[in-house]
């Protein structure tokens, strides 16, 4: 198997996405993060050349190369890039062999996890309602930012020990 193709899609307001394409049909997906797409973007751009036939499954020797053998080391933006690639590697990966990545990685650690969910995905405060409902959903942790108030409003400060 080898990497065929890489696309990119920018999704507003700040979010990259990454699409590895290879000779077999496989597709893997990753998520390039850390705020600034457009110039993410272009580190995966650059990256290309170090992936574009290459075997997917080579996942710790290619992230070691597109690392370690530039003249410049680091830094937010390249590893954002190298964190979405390295996702979808994996993904290619986990999809050859018929397996979900966390069973390549080693197998689950935990039988469940905590998370919390968010009442609206704009810049605009989420209505109070919202974040009521998302409370009454047996949620037992919420962002700061979406906290209902004993008014119905929200709270941006956080929680108190005593509530």
């Amino acid at each position: 198997m080898k990497i065929t193709k890489l696309e990119t899609f920018l999704v507003k307001p700040r979010w990259l996405f990454l699409k590895m394409h290879t000779d077999e049909g496989i597709v893997g997906l990753g998520e390039p993060i850390g705020g600034r797409a457009l110039t993410c973007q272009t580190a995966v751009k650059e990256l290309e050349p170090w992936l574009i036939g290459e075997d997917p499954t080579r996942v710790v020797h290619l992230w070691q190369s597109m690392y370690k053998h530039a003249f410049y080391r680091g830094g937010p933006i390249l590893t954002s890039a190298l964190s979405g690639v390295e996702q979808a590697l994996w993904d290619c990966y986990g999809k050859k062999v018929g397996l979900p990545v966390y069973k390549l990685l080693g197998g689950p650690t935990r039988d469940r996890i905590r998370v919390y969910g968010v009442a609206g995905a704009t810049r605009r405060r989420p209505p109070p309602r919202a974040c009521a409902r998302r409370s009454r959903r047996a949620s037992t942790a919420s962002r700061p930012g979406c906290r209902p108030r004993e008014a119905g409003g929200l709270s941006r400060r956080p929680a108190s020990p005593s509530g």
